[in-house]
């Protein structure tokens, strides 16, 4: 649920107490969990991806992998892996690779890593590509872009620009 932090206060037992407003209507729950432990999180909010833009993504990747006789995960995969923004560098001790790499895979088809190496003994480093679960809208529009160029490189026609923006523009309303 969408909310805003308002104020922070200390009471009189020593313990901080948070006001948050919010944006949906919480009584239901506020009623069950009143003057009950419970345990909460927050994390920055953030749109949800356009369905409709996500399933166009899905429709050229469908599309490319028929053209170039390749999976859809294989595209989808190798789109991925030609965007910006959608990566982090670490470094990890080589030992804990197959453990990172097992966790990491297991988000989705699109949670990949690549093993680069490193110069210290028993290190290495590894970028991690995030799927585009977590892709924002304009991560979502440059995967969307990637797609399109792959597409129209193999012949394969595409939507008009508007057609495409309109579907991109539907991030900020979800």
């Amino acid at each position: 649920m969408r909310s805003r932090l308002l104020d922070l206060a200390l009471s009189i037992n020593g313990k901080q107490r948070l006001t948050i407003e919010l944006d949906g209507d919480f009584r239901e729950q506020f009623e069950k969990f009143k003057e009950t432990d419970t345990d909460f999180s927050i994390k920055k909010f953030r749109y949800k991806r356009s369905l409709d833009a996500n399933a166009y993504a899905w429709v050229l990747i469908g599309k490319i992998a028929e053209a170039k006789h390749i999976t859809k995960t294989e595209v989808y995969r190798n789109a991925i892996r030609e965007i910006g923004g959608v990566s982090d560098v670490i470094s990890i001790k080589k030992a804990a690779v197959p453990r990172l790499q097992e966790e990491w895979n297991r988000k989705g088809i699109g949670w990949q890593i690549d093993d680069i190496g490193s110069k210290i003994p028993g290190w290495t480093n590894v970028i991690l590509y995030y799927g585009s679960s977590s892709y924002d809208t304009s991560q979502m529009a440059d995967l969307i872009d990637s797609l399109i160029q792959d597409a129209k490189a193999l012949g394969i026609e595409t939507r008009t620009p508007e057609e495409i923006n309109s579907l991109l523009e539907e991030y900020d309303k979800c």
